[in-house]
This record gives C-alpha cells, sequence and structure tokens, in this order.
C-alpha cells in the first residue's frame, strides 16, 4: 500500500486505534475495506482532536494514505461510489460476524473466533462513513463486541462458554494485552503502544435469541476468519458448503406494469443499490443473497413497487 508511514499514535486517539490495525492487516487482501477502515479513523479523529500539533500531524499523514490508495485503486467502484463501497464493506463485516457466530453456536471456541467477532464489530463501526447504521447492524456491533468479550473471559477464567445468542452480562477484556501474548489473536503491527480495554458494562442486559439475521445471508462453517479471496488453488479437503437458493418469486414471471409506471430519482437509486448489493455478494459467492437483491431490483422497475 501507500509508504507513507504512520507517526506514533496520539493519545487521543486510542479509540481508533484497533480500526487502523485492521486497515494494515487488510491492506493486501481487502484493499477496499482497508481504505474505509482509514477513512473512518480519519473522520473520527478530525471529531476528537485537530487542533494540537501531534494530532494535525498523525491526520495529515492519514490523509496522505488515503490520497494515495485513492490514485491507486481509482478505478475501483467501491471507492469511487459510496453505494458499492457500503456494500461491499456490509458483506464483508457480516461474512465475518457470521462465521464467527457459526463457529460459536458449534460449541467451536478459539481465538481466532473471537478476533472474527471482534473485527466485526470494528468494521459495523466503519459502516457509519455511509451514514446512520441500520437497527440490525447496530444490534450485530453490540453482540459482536458482548460476545468476544464473553468468550475471551470463559477462555480465560478455564470455563466453557455457553454457545449461541444468550443474555448478556458486563464483560470487559484488555486486547492490547491479548495482543502481546499470542500472534494469533491479531496477526499485524502498528504503531500504537497504548492498551485498549473494551468495556461492555455500558451495554443494556438483554436476550439475544431473537437477533436478526438478513435472509439468504450465510457462512459455511469453513468459512475463514480473513475471509480470503479465491486463490485458484483447489482443495481437495475444504469443499463449499451448499448454499439454499431461494425461489424465484413467481409474481416476476407476471409482473404487469401498472400503466405507465413513473419512476421517481429515488426508485432508480433503490434498484441501483439493490443491484450493487447483488453484484457484491457474488463476491462471496453467496448466491442467495445475490437473487433476492436481483428480484427486488427487478419487481421495482417492473411495478414501480418493492
Amino acid at each position: 500500500m501507500a509508504a507513507t508511514a504512520l507517526p506514533a499514535l496520539p493519545p487521543q486517539f486510542k479509540s481508533i486505534q484497533h480500526h487502523l490495525r485492521t486497515a494494515q492487516e487488510l491492506d493486501k487482501r481487502e484493499p477496499v475495506v482497508a481504505y474505509y477502515c482509514r477513512l473512518y479513523a480519519m473522520q473520527t479523529g478530525m471529531k476528537i482532536d485537530s487542533k494540537t500539533p501531534e494530532c494535525r500531524k498523525f491526520l495529515s499523514k492519514l490523509m496522505d494514505q488515503l490520497e494515495a490508495m485513492k490514485k491507486q485503486f481509482g478505478d475501483n467502484e467501491a471507492i469511487t461510489q459510496e453505494i458499492v463501497g457500503s456494500a461491499h464493506v456490509e458483506n464483508y463485516a457480516l461474512k465475518m460476524f457470521l462465521y464467527a457466530d457459526n463457529e460459536d453456536r458449534a460449541g467451536q471456541f478459539h481465538k481466532n473466533m473471537i478476533k472474527s467477532f471482534y473485527t466485526a464489530s470494528l468494521l459495523i463501526d466503519v459502516l457509519t462513513v455511509f451514514g446512520e447504521l441500520s437497527e440490525e447492524n447496530a444490534q450485530h456491533r453490540k453482540y459482536a463486541r458482548w460476545k468476544a468479550a464473553y468468550i475471551h473471559n470463559c477462555l480465560k477464567n478455564g470455563e466453557t462458554p455457553q454457545p449461541g445468542p444468550i443474555g448478556m452480562e458486563g464483560e470487559s477484556f484488555d486486547v492490547e494485552r491479548e495482543e502481546a501474548g499470542s500472534s494469533s489473536f491479531h496477526s499485524g503491527t502498528t504503531q500504537p503502544t497504548s492498551s485498549s480495554t473494551y468495556e461492555a458494562n455500558n451495554i443494556p442486559t438483554s436476550n439475544y435469541t431473537g437477533i436478526h439475521i438478513p435472509p439468504g445471508a450465510h457462512a459455511p462453517a469453513n468459512t475463514p476468519a480473513e475471509v480470503p479471496h479465491n486463490t485458484g488453488v483447489t482443495s481437495n479437503t475444504i469443499q463449499p458448503a451448499p448454499q439454499n437458493i431461494p425461489l424465484v418469486d413467481p409474481s416476476l414471471y407476471s409482473a404487469q406494469s401498472a400503466g405507465e409506471v413513473r419512476l421517481t430519482p429515488e426508485d432508480f437509486a433503490r434498484a441501483q443499490k439493490y443491484c450493487k448489493y447483488a453484484g457484491s455478494a457474488l463476491q462471496y459467492e453467496d448466491v442467495s443473497t445475490a437473487v433476492q437483491n436481483l428480484q427486488k431490483a427487478l419487481k421495482l422497475l417492473i411495478t414501480g413497487r418493492e
């Protein structure tokens, strides 16, 4: 990525250090997500402190990195169009969340799964650069952070975590301390040296058995935490899990436009959004989500209604 190295992280920016570390880890594997992680850090840093010399210097270097990435990936629609970028980041965050959730429900507790829960919550933070979070994503973020803390503390204390959604209680863990003790928790390194403890005590106790996962969004149990791109190497040990493909809505076969349908600019924008979501889903071979979004776009364009 960009050759511009960041100076030491000012203490005021402790809250964004893990977003920056995630960006560094994803530079080669998912540069689009890495770009938006840095953009989130930039926007958040500006709100925290843009006046003191050390903060101004740090933000200036971070801006240089963003500009370099924009030049490098200037032909990528996910960088130049927010609708595409939002869909890309959201799909990646959800993929990571579902991997961790599948491992959790299967009773497979390990640090890679804890990291996936925590990183998914960071990526949902990043979605705020596109606007206010949906209620579902806000719920996913709370749940993922709490699960990361809960499972970590159980393993640390020699206890067996309870799999699946359960009532939440206050949990916390020191991410920096864990990273220092295990390279498997975070494979990247970065300049920040101050510790950051995630506190979940401010999350209201709630039962998450009704947590909403978007229809058709399912990650196979063998999805790796890093969600790597297809390398083209065929594996004899891991086979893709079969997917449940939704049936095509029969009403689409007989759909007739009610007279002359007048589509508004908002209708075109929504249809485009559904198509972009479908394209982003296909990057992860999520046929079900792609089909559902394409059907929504088709129905809107034919009937003028969703």
